[in-house]
């Protein structure tokens, strides 16, 4: 590796890759903790399990209050290095199934424009920052959380496309969807995310935007290969 996976900060170097689901950001981010051998943040798993958290606890998410008090009680871990055997332990029990699903990610959404809900994982998220270095997947890792990171990729992908893509995903977990009903809840949350007041989706300043739409996963790799040969990562 160069100098220059060493930021500006003294901290450890972060790569960023935000974007909306189903654009591939899961296998980006795994591969380029393989290839660099960086940690990797999973952000938008943190909203997820935070909503789930307050839905089981029967508190109503518009008060965004009460719901960010919970974030500091929670013991959150990530285990395993690759899609198939990753795991999210909260407080010691295994939420992975549930935290996974779509009807989850719908609550994550009602939560994540919340000033006190942003706020309260905000410095979670940051202190995943830990040598050699970090990888964060997410909707505002390059435009809020890490602002200073080496590297900034926004990725995207067609709605038609990434449901085709969550549905298959799904299906191999054993969990069923409808292709029509998860492109609305697509277009439902991006609009969400897009359009909310507070660290709004979308790319930040100088970042790399790559499309994903009608690539296979070998060529969205290259892709992103180009990428860390031009920024001198590798």
């Amino acid at each position: 590796m160069t100098s220059k996976t060493s930021s500006a900060t003294g901290l450890p170097p972060v790569i960023t890759v935000d974007g909306p689901s189903g654009v591939g950001k899961g296998l980006v981010t795994r591969w380029l903790a393989e290839r660099l051998g960086f940690h990797r943040l999973d952000s938008g798993a943190l909203y997820r399990i935070l909503a789930l958290a307050a839905h089981r606890r029967h508190i109503d998410l518009h008060d965004a209050d009460t719901v960010a008090a919970l974030a500091p009680g929670l013991d959150i871990r990530f285990v395993g290095a690759t899609e198939d055997d990753e795991a999210i332990l909260v407080d010691g029990e295994d939420w992975t199934h549930d935290v996974r699903k779509e009807s989850t990610g719908a609550l994550a959404s009602m939560i994540a424009a919340q000033p006190s809900v942003r706020a309260a994982l905000l410095q979670r998220q940051r202190d995943f920052r830990e040598a050699p270095g970090l990888i964060g997947d997410g909707r505002d890792m390059g435009t809020v959380v890490f602002t200073d990171a080496v590297l900034k990729i926004f990725m995207d992908a067609s709605p038609d496309e990434r449901a085709q893509r969550r549905h298959k995903q799904l299906s191999a977990k054993g969990i069923e969807a409808k292709i029509p009903a998860l492109r609305e809840e697509i277009r439902a949350r991006d609009e969400r995310d897009r359009n909310r007041p507070i660290a709004p989706l979308k790319a930040a300043d100088g970042a790399e935007v790559v499309d994903t739409t009608g690539l296979l996963p070998a060529q969205v790799l290259a892709k992103i290969e180009a990428l860390l040969v031009r920024s001198g990562l590798v």
